[in-house]
């Protein structure tokens, strides 16, 4: 499953992985794909560094790369308190009257909300890159698309390569042009923030936007056949993301989480503004009904309602309660009924590619001799 990309990089097969975990990234890597590390939950440089050098012992040598969150604008000076005092005291309330009606408890005192993100700030951000370019990445990609023309020009100079995501052609043609290295077309079907267009129709339109541009497909892929579907849209690889939730290397810190997306179907999952004040799809629970209910507050902007709801977030974490109990999450989670190990998705994943491929070589090798 290789194609120009992947050689480029030097993985065996064009499968991206992104994913919040450590060891998950490392195993993908293993794996023959290219593990990517998600920073945005790391507010502190040496908790990055840490896992960055467990990442070193543990990927075998392979590559590796590292997905952060900066806005192309560089806005510099504002510190997170500033932030927090934008928040209007009704949407805190919200916040408490929701907790309070599904009796979700209070952290214990002194305990922090540990899923606070602060990594879209400026400065977080970039203390993330000091550390990171101290390690041998070979990709930094950026969720909000292209990143500061500064950081790209450091990429370039520590030769790491830049991608940025993108969801429409426009997007597509403006990173091209901003000078990144790699387009991800991420589709409406995909975990996380996402656009309005569908992957079988972004994917082949990115394509023809950035030629010669490498596009990476993301959104709705879960499958073998789904990957050679995307390769043959014209994609050199893809980035999967939900697909790793599952595997026995995850460390979600919630059975009760596990659970519900073991059990979730393709049509569970909604596009909701409730996590971070973009539209962000995951599993549909009660805490996103409220928040899109036209009878609420409305969520803010982003990052005011990240920061509002973190503690909340952290509180039906830890306790996991049911009913409010949710995760980023795309629409291939109808697929992820079994925990299973990375490398096992990846046996999974080789093997109906191959199986795609034949069955299409069969059906063209018919057609000629017709």
């Amino acid at each position: 499953m290789q194609t120009e990309l992947s050689k480029k990089l030097g993985v065996e097969h064009a499968i991206f992985g992104f994913t919040p975990f450590p060891a998950v990234a490392a195993a993908i890597s293993r794996a023959g794909g290219f593990g990517v590390l998600g920073a945005v939950r790391y507010t502190a440089p040496d908790e990055l560094a840490r896992d960055l050098d467990w990442m070193e012992e543990h990927v075998e040598g392979k590559p590796y790369g590292l997905d952060v969150v900066m806005p192309a604008t560089k806005v510099e000076g504002v510190t997170e308190a500033d932030v927090e005092a934008m928040i209007p005291e009704g949407h805190r309330q919200f916040v408490r009257d929701t907790l309070a009606k599904h009796g979700v408890p209070e952290l214990a005192e002194g305990e922090a909300s540990g899923w606070r993100i602060t990594g879209w700030m400026e400065q977080v951000a970039r203390n993330q890159l000091d550390v990171a370019f101290d390690y041998p990445i070979r990709l930094l990609a950026n969720a909000l698309g292209s990143p500061p023309a500064d950081v790209i020009r450091r990429a370039h100079d520590h030769d790491v390569l830049v991608a940025a995501l993108a969801g429409s052609a426009r997007h597509a043609r403006k990173h091209a042009d901003a000078g990144i290295d790699i387009v991800v077309a991420q589709g409406y079907e995909a975990g996380g923030h996402t656009g309005e267009i569908a992957s079988m129709v972004l994917t082949p339109e990115a394509v023809d936007a950035v030629a010669p541009l490498p596009v990476l497909a993301a959104g709705g892929i879960g499958s073998g056949q789904q990957i050679a579907a995307a390769l043959a849209l014209g994609a050199q690889g893809v980035w999967l993301g939900s697909l790793w939730l599952t595997t026995t290397e995850a460390d979600l810190h919630s059975p009760a989480l596990t659970r519900k997306l073991l059990a979730a179907g393709s049509g569970d999952t909604v596009r909701s503004r409730a996590l971070t004040g973009k539209p962000a799809r995951q599993l549909r629970t009660e805490w996103t009904d409220a928040w899109d209910d036209p009878q609420g507050p409305g969520t803010l902007p982003m990052p005011l309602q990240g920061l509002l709801v973190a503690e909340a977030v952290s509180r039906i974490q830890k306790y996991e309660v049911q009913e409010l109990l949710g995760t980023p999450v795309g629409q291939i989670v109808g697929r992820m009924n079994s925990e299973r190990s990375v490398q096992a998705v990846f046996d999974d994943l080789t093997r109906g590619f191959e199986r795609a491929v034949d069955r299409v070589i069969r059906i063209a090798g018919r057609g000629s001799q017709s």
